[in-house]
């Protein structure tokens, strides 16, 4: 089928080269016209769009020609300020109206959560009211609403290959930390989740619902910051004695039970990864 995948960064053009394999024609956007060439090479058919926050770029119709849509594009909230992101899905979504588009996926982050010292699931976040990152839910509203059958993925912290957990602190001093659980999901099961999803275009009980993608393990960030400096060339940072912190554990019960996929690296102490 025809699929457009709106961002193919770090995510997304792993995702494309996996829906390419499966045989589908896939639409990829990017926001840097130094990458149009490299799309292209990959066998992905490639657009300069961006939303900023309303649709700029050439070629917005022929993009959307397609069964399915992957908006797969950071909000960066402390960049560009809540309402921005909210702004981007709103410009977007009438030209997804208007297009034949069937099926929309939205990839969320498990950041709406806040910290309320317990296993959380997808109940616990409806309304922004509800989040740690309320513009999120609007945006994952605004998606829930239209016409076409649609879905939301929160991501856990996406890690794998050159994205090291060591890395962003080796040789720290002192970390506050250290005993708070992990919701990491690995990028190869960030694909495969999604391959999954496409799968099961045809399984109407799937659609129009939100659902965790993060490991069902949730070790300690010391225990992941430990193992994952075995990796690479990572100072082990220190940790201060510990107290009491608010934490959250986000499950992926749902995912597990409703879509059956078998993740591939259920603890994030066996991540794979590839220093650069």
């Amino acid at each position: 089928m025809k699929i457009s995948l709106l961002g193919c960064g770090w995510l997304g053009l792993p995702l494309a080269k996996a829906l390419l394999q499966q045989g589908h024609a896939v639409k990829g956007s990017t926001t840097q016209a130094k990458k149009l060439r490299s799309l292209r090479q990959e066998g992905i058919e490639p657009f300069w769009l961006q939303l900023a926050p309303d649709p700029t770029g050439i070629g917005w119709d022929y993009f959307l020609e397609s069964e399915v849509l992957i908006i797969n594009i950071p909000p960066r909230l402390e960049r560009a300020g809540a309402d921005f992101h909210p702004a981007q899905v709103t410009h977007l979504l009438p030209l997804v109206a208007a297009s034949p588009i069937e099926k929309i996926v939205y990839v969320s982050s498990t950041s709406v959560y806040p910290e309320l010292s317990r296993v959380v699931t997808e109940e616990d976040v409806q309304t922004p009211a509800d989040a740690a990152a309320p513009s999120l839910v609007v945006a994952e509203n605004h998606i829930l609403k239209m016409p076409q059958d649609s879905l939301v993925l929160r991501m856990g912290g996406l890690m794998g290959y050159d994205r090291i957990p060591a890395k962003y602190v080796s040789g720290k001093q002192n970390l506050t930390t250290g005993e708070l659980p992990v919701n990491y999901v690995h990028r190869d099961d960030a694909v495969g989740v999604l391959l999954r999803v496409i799968d099961r275009l045809q399984t109407p009980a799937l659609w129009n619902q939100v659902f965790n993608v993060v490991a069902p393990g949730h070790p300690t960030r010391r225990q992941v910051y430990e193992a994952s400096a075995k990796t690479g060339d990572f100072v082990v940072p220190t940790f201060a004695p510990s107290v009491p912190q608010p934490y959250k554990i986000v499950s992926c019960q749902k995912l597990t039970e409703q879509l059956q996929y078998p993740f591939i690296y259920g603890n994030p102490l066996d991540f794979f990864y590839s220093p650069a």
